[in-house]
């Protein structure tokens, strides 16, 4: 008898330490999830690239403060792209991409979510990134004059989740580029090492249902991800791509990891945009 108590608080211990390590994924998970860098390492100056420092309130319960770099058009073209990075970093480890974008002709905003870079603020959360993208949108619009139909966004990993929420709340949108994005959190929880020991596609409490909102996204989409992504697999994009309810291109870049796209697209990078933005946006103006 003394055995089988043994045994059965055993098992009771266990499971409270289990259970407490589920309780520990479910609170932690976002600190897990966003790794943020306080610390600019470069700035546009630094390729000789005019910008002006942008600050953006954030209405909102928790508030706090945006800061982004606004990087003018080389041209009067009224086209505005808006770059919304991925979880890790600030915008200053991202200007390399920020600048292609405006290689193409185009004015471009990058800005960091609360908790990132210069941003003030609490730590991030998907609800209160979705509100820095809609705070974004606001400054844009109400203070640069920004149209919907003159505005594209661009998102890469967390930020094209990021950017599929943002785009499905702005009619008229002129287009929308998500680059090596996944479908939900819940499905990259299945992959995780966690999924192992854990059900971790129901401790998952950020959401980030991308594949949930494409079908109902009206505006021109292109979808880009690297073939050798080993962080969020490419079958995630296609997945996306075949869900789009509007007009939508699939492009994936042979031996390209999660970071390094550019790097081995080189100049097909920015012959793909434009025709992209020939073929759907330009001809919308």
């Amino acid at each position: 008898m003394s055995v089988i108590k043994l045994l059965l608080g055993i098992l009771g211990t266990a499971g409270i330490v289990y259970l407490a390590l589920c309780g520990w994924l479910w609170v932690s998970q976002r600190r897990l999830m966003y790794l943020p860098s306080a610390t600019v390492v470069t700035t546009p100056s630094a390729f000789g690239v005019d910008y002006t420092d942008v600050w953006i309130p954030v209405k909102s319960t928790d508030g706090g403060r945006l800061h982004g770099w606004w990087l003018p058009a080389k041209s009067d073209h009224p086209l505005t792209i808006l770059y919304l990075h991925g979880n890790a970093g600030n915008i200053s480890d991202n200007l390399g991409k920020a600048l292609e974008l405006r290689s193409l002709g185009a004015a471009v905003l990058t800005i960091d979510y609360r908790g990132y870079g210069q941003s003030s603020g609490p730590f991030p959360s998907e609800q209160r990134l979705y509100e820095d993208a809609w705070a974004t949108w606001q400054y844009l619009h109400h203070e640069r004059g920004v149209a919907a139909h003159h505005l594209v966004i661009y998102g890469h990993s967390l930020g094209g989740a990021i950017g599929i929420e943002l785009a499905s709340h702005i009619p008229h949108l002129a287009g929308l580029v998500v680059e090596g994005s996944f479908t939900s959190m819940a499905d990259m929880a299945s992959r995780s090492q966690y999924n192992r020991w854990f059900p971790a596609r129901r401790l998952v409490n950020q959401k980030f249902d991308s594949l949930a909102k494409v079908q109902h996204l009206e505006m021109p989409t292109l979808y880009i991800h690297g073939v050798a992504d080993a962080s969020i697999p490419a079958t995630m994009s296609k997945a996306l791509y075949q869900a789009t309810g509007g007009p939508k291109t699939l492009w994936l870049v042979p031996n390209a990891d999660h970071n390094d796209l550019t790097a081995w697209a080189g100049d097909e990078f920015r012959q793909r945009l434009y025709r992209f933005l020939q073929d759907y946006v330009w001809v919308q103006r």
